[in-house]
């Protein structure tokens, strides 16, 4: 007989599992992650009724695989410019329940009388809430365009990034044992630096080499050569002393900002659920059920800690943040739970060693229990939210709503801002780019090269020759760089006492120029006339190649800013979103192919009559068309983009996607923004209705929205007429319709001044 290995036998048995599994909880509308658990459970070695697995190590090497298959698929819908994005609510929020979360979870440890660093894991395990089991009930729950959604994707996307920069803290503490301040500090800098170096680095070679030999890549070579990048960063990354999950999450972060990414994120879903699926297989295995029951009573209270914790913290952050209350408490009840985090840091601490074996099911426990809760919340935060309106003391009511609304008028932002901005990301990322050349070369490169050559001072002249030249249009633009001229001239010019400040800063940066300088002709030579000819050298290079230093820099940038913008640039026009001052929002819909409202205009539909809602932006294949005109036809599949309340769009979702196919989308960035203007007297379009203002024809946009006496109008019928002191909003190109108000504006004035000299 042909020998069959144990590998293939078990992976049969677990995968003919988990099939039957997932189908019985499809059939319930229930998480296909708590099934993969189940059938885990049925077939490990806790559980005898079923056949069970005997090579569990390979299947651990598996599941190692699928953690790193999520982050690397993480990373690919992460992306560092969506962090950019999510707004200061989404990280305010984010940050402060997790920080409060990682305390409570620690505190709630020792009460229990664990382990410190059963405690700390604790914290981490409770600290993360569950993206795929929120988007799932979103979908279920037909929520997902409410506007207080998109506060939670965005805090979802916070708590992504901090679950790996935790999975890296805990691993570096857990092996040194070392809970000091500065060991903690040590290890964030030394993260933080090499989170830099990697990204720099890796969105200045690989979206370039990408785009060169796009032609010669069809699917298959772009899967191949997107994992042989994914598995390639991994093994940079271990190599540097850090966890394989951070270097798939890094490596998915830096092609997510290249043009293949859909392309990829497509090609790599079936190894994701693949290898996925073996991964929360054998978080099931793990769990022995003799120990949920023991350990019963400390599941119940985390139980309440997740959801008492996380909703109470989410709320405030929220808040202060300045969001209205029911839309903190809508965003804080939908992220009671926890999920597929806190099975890998749970996992993580198993790996190490390092935590105690009752800490793996009672998190696997607080996950499945909080899992089945989330609905509930979710369904329960509107009636919620109306019972504590009204026992609100009316003081604390008028004060929350007279926060709030002054906080969403704050944008303004100061001169003072964009220079220290500007500042931090000159000194910071110049910085952290020398001192990785300067280490690579005195470390990895004289290494190599002395295990061949001897070391001599020649040597050490040539390899300094060499990283000189590598660092030094970094250090120039240290020195030299100069971004935003406007602001520093506008405060130099406004004040005497404010030359002061913005020459200490300039002052500082030549410092610490001098200090890299020194670093970089320390890691060479020793003596100190070695290090002043050396140093002599680098002035005199400074001074004769400035100008081909500012020019090779210059590349330098716009190679990396072109890389960094690919994706946008040559991508299908996605939109940035401005959010109007009351509850209407934009939101994506899928026209579903068994939809009445195909192969019918706007016009014929007469959506904004019917609906109360307008159609901003539709989404064909790779066409996007922008604020469409009313004899534009909706075809199946169309993407389409409104503008509207919640209410209006939950109505309106229900004659588009007849049968959705549980996508969660998210608003990208576009041309398309929000524009507010108040109509003043030397606008000449007072008087005329909304049709025959030319503004849509002007600016290729629309007016979605009117104030006026206090009365807020959404989507204004084209034959209001619009008058003085009225407030517009405009949905469209912004350039356009700032240059169609001056061009009114100075028309009007044209006409005055010709109405005085007759």
């Amino acid at each position: 007989m042909t020998h069959v290995p144990q590998l293939i036998v078990d992976l049969s048995l677990i995968l003919t599992m988990a099939g039957i599994i997932t189908l019985i909880f499809k059939k319930l509308k229930q998480p296909i992650v708590l099934g993969y658990i189940l059938a885990g459970l049925l077939v490990g070695p806790n559980f005898n009724l079923f056949p069970t697995i005997t090579d569990i190590k390979t299947i651990e090497i598996w599941a190692e695989i699928g953690v790193i298959f999520l982050l690397f698929n993480l990373g690919l819908e992460f992306s560092f410019k969506k962090l950019v994005k999510v707004g200061n609510t989404a990280a305010i929020t984010g940050l402060f329940e997790v920080s409060m979360m990682l305390v409570v979870g620690f505190v709630t440890g020792q009460l229990l009388g664990w382990a410190k660093i059963d405690s700390l894991f604790l914290g981490g395990i409770i600290a993360i809430s569950s993206t795929t089991i929120i988007f799932r009930a979103f979908e279920e729950l037909e929520i997902k365009t409410q506007k207080f959604t998109r506060v939670v994707l965005g805090i979802l996307v916070i708590e992504d990034l901090t679950a790996v920069l935790l999975m890296v803290l805990l691993s570096t503490l857990s092996i040194s044992q070392q809970f000091a301040g500065m060991e903690l500090l040590q290890s964030i800098a030394k993260l933080f630096f090499f989170l830099t170096i990697w990204f720099l680095g890796g969105i200045f070679v690989f979206p370039t080499l990408l785009r060169r030999y796009r032609k010669l890549m069809n699917d298959e070579s772009v899967l191949i050569t997107s994992v042989a990048l994914c598995f390639g960063m991994v093994f940079l990354v271990t190599q540097a002393g850090f966890s394989a999950a951070l270097g798939a999450f890094i490596m998915g972060s830096i092609l997510a900002e290249t043009t293949h990414a859909e392309k990829i994120e497509h090609l790599l879903k079936p190894l994701k659920d693949l290898f996925g699926a073996v991964f929360f297989i054998s978080v099931g295995m793990l769990i022995n059920p003799s120990l949920l029951v023991k350990y019963a009573v400390p599941t119940a209270i985390l139980v309440l800690v997740v959801i008492l914790g996380k909703t109470t913290f989410v709320t405030i952050g929220a808040v202060i943040s300045g969001q209205p209350l029911k839309k903190s408490l809508q965003s804080g009840m939908s992220l009671s739970q926890i999920g597929e985090f806190s099975f890998i840091i749970a996992t993580l601490g198993l790996s190490l060693k390092v935590t105690s074996d009752f800490l793996y099911p009672i998190a696997v426990g607080v996950s499945v229990i909080t899992t089945f809760t989330t609905p509930y919340m979710m369904k329960a935060s509107e009636p919620f939210y109306e019972w504590l309106d009204k026992r609100l003391p009316e003081k604390w009511r008028l004060y929350l709503n007279r926060y709030s609304t002054s906080t969403e008028t704050i944008a303004q932002t100061t001169h003072w801002n964009q220079i220290l901005k500007s500042y931090a990301q000159t000194v910071i990322l110049n910085s952290v780019v020398v001192i990785g050349i300067v280490l690579a070369s005195s470390r990895q490169l004289a290494d190599q090269l002395h295990e061949r050559i001897p070391e001599t001072f020649i040597t050490n002249s040539v390899l300094f020759g060499i990283t000189f030249l590598l660092v030094s249009p970094f250090l120039w633009a240290l020195v030299f760089k100069r971004s935003n001229r406007k602001a520093y001239s506008a405060i130099w010019l406004s004040r005497k006492y404010s030359r002061g400040p913005l020459l200490l800063l300039e002052l500082s940066r030549v410092l610490i120029a001098i200090l890299l300088m020194g670093f970089l002709l320390n890691s060479f030579f020793a003596t100190p006339t070695a290090l002043s000819v050396a140093g002599g050298i680098m002035v005199l290079g400074f001074a004769i190649f400035y100008q081909r230093l500012q020019l090779f820099y210059n590349r330098i940038e716009d190679r990396f800013l072109q890389n960094l913008n690919a994706r946008q640039l040559e991508g299908s026009g996605k939109s940035k979103r401005i959010l109007l001052p009351w509850d209407a929002h934009f939101a994506f819909l899928e026209v579903s192919p068994d939809s009445n409202l195909i192969g019918k205009t706007l016009q014929e539909l007469k959506i904004r009559e019917n609906f109360g809602i307008n159609v901003v932006l539709i989404e064909r294949g790779s066409k996007t068309i922008h604020l469409p005109r009313p004899t534009e036809v909706l075809y199946p599949c169309d993407r389409i983009e409104v503008i509207g309340t919640d209410d209006q769009l939950d109505f309106f979702r229900g004659h588009v996607e007849i049968s959705t196919n549980g996508d969660m989308y998210m608003a990208h960035e576009d041309s398309i923004v929000l524009e507010r203007i108040e109509v003043r007297n030397e606008y000449n379009i007072r008087g005329k209705t909304i049709r025959n203002s030319g503004i849509r024809e002007k600016t290729q946009g629309m007016i979605v929205g009117l104030e006026r006496n206090g009365e807020r109008i959404l989507n204004p019928d084209s034959s209001m007429v619009i008058e003085n002191q009225d407030v517009l909003w405009i949905a469209g190109d912004k350039d356009l319709i700032r240059k169609f108000v001056n061009t009114k504006t100075a028309n009007s004035g044209e006409e005055i001044e010709q109405s005085l000299m007759s």
